[in-house]
């Protein structure tokens, strides 16, 4: 089987895929396929919890933006009077039951996007495999109103009212094959099924909404180490750029529009960083994502920053997906 490198290239750089990879993959189109049957007939049923659902995915395996775009909701929604909360799936928690994230919470015990969203957007988060027994536990121990669930497009179990799918403007999705010949988790014929389509970044499709995610500030890992500083602060400076996301590129292309001489480190999605990770031989800033941070804390040094990046969409996003919440809650 190739690695993720040659993967990458066969999904996104026109590399052949091989016939192994397009027997898997026909494999896997006929578990999807038959998986959504058993949903349709009924055979397998979603459960339903007593408050409205939004669900934030992708088609395609890899970043697109979700949680910064789960958290741009959550704010939204607050701001709109409601009291939203949060389920995940939490990758590479190993959970035997579903918890609720706390001031101790580590992305070790509960995994990093969780980690994020809950320090970001202070909004309860419950973390599980199970998505429904996270719900329901999230509705146990908190006032919340609406859920909105970081990932779980393909998690039919827990019944949804609106559906977002979040599309890499730049990627797009790629070959346009199911995995592992492609990136694709369902074939693009399910996008016709889902309410809300929102394009990060490129140039958004009839249909979609476009979204932004603007870093425009650098934070210190290490309390008392500097302030803030603005990114274009570190413009023609050398730097060490870490990401450890679904699409690292994202990340230094965005630097180096702010000026920033980049020095690459690309690592794998959901990477568990450790302290030799960053020996890189010199004293030169390095940045890395705040999904990397969060994992970074305790070994930080004094030249580690950390980029927050806001996901920007027009009101009117917002306003209709209040609208449709609303229509659900009746």
């Amino acid at each position: 089987m190739l690695d993720e490198r040659e993967l990458q290239d066969v999904w996104y750089a026109g590399k052949a895929p091989s016939p192994l990879l397009r027997a898997l993959a026909a494999t896997y189109s006929g578990v999807v396929a038959a998986r959504r049957r058993l949903y349709g007939a009924g055979v397998l049923r979603a459960t339903r919890v007593r408050v409205p659902v939004v669900v934030v995915g992708n088609l395609t395996v890899g970043g697109t933006g979700k949680t910064p775009l789960v958290i741009a909701i959550v704010e939204a929604l607050r701001a709109r009077g409601y009291k939203p909360g949060v389920v995940s799936r939490g990758h590479g928690a190993n959970l035997a039951a579903p918890r609720m994230l706390g001031p101790a919470s580590s992305a070790a015990d509960c995994g990093d996007e969780p980690v994020l969203i809950a320090r970001n957007a202070a909004v309860p988060v419950a973390v599980g495999r199970d998505r429904v027994a996270a719900a329901r536990l999230l509705l146990e121990v908190s006032d919340c109103e609406v859920i909105v669930a970081d990932d779980g497009l393909q998690h039919y179990a827990l019944a949804r009212d609106v559906e977002i799918c979040v599309i890499d403007g730049a990627r797009r999705f790629g070959n346009g094959r199911l995995l592992p010949a492609g990136p694709l988790r369902e074939p693009l014929a399910r996008l016709s099924t889902i309410a809300l389509r929102v394009c990060n970044g490129g140039v958004a499709q009839p249909g979609e909404i476009p979204m932004t995610l603007v870093g425009d500030a650098a934070q210190p890992l290490v309390a008392g180490a500097a302030e803030t500083l603005q990114l274009s602060s570190f413009a023609g400076r050398r730097v060490h750029a870490v990401a450890g996301i679904g699409h690292p590129l994202r990340f230094f292309t965005m630097l180096r529009a702010a000026g920033l001489v980049v020095d690459e480190h690309p690592f794998a999605d959901h990477h568990p960083f450790v302290a030799a990770d960053f020996d890189y031989g010199d004293d030169a800033p390095v940045l890395m994502t705040q999904k990397d941070a969060i994992k970074c804390a305790a070994f930080a040094r004094p030249n580690f920053w950390q980029v927050p990046v806001r996901a920007e969409l027009a009101p009117a996003f917002f306003d209709d997906l209040a609208a449709r919440i609303a229509a659900a809650a009746r």
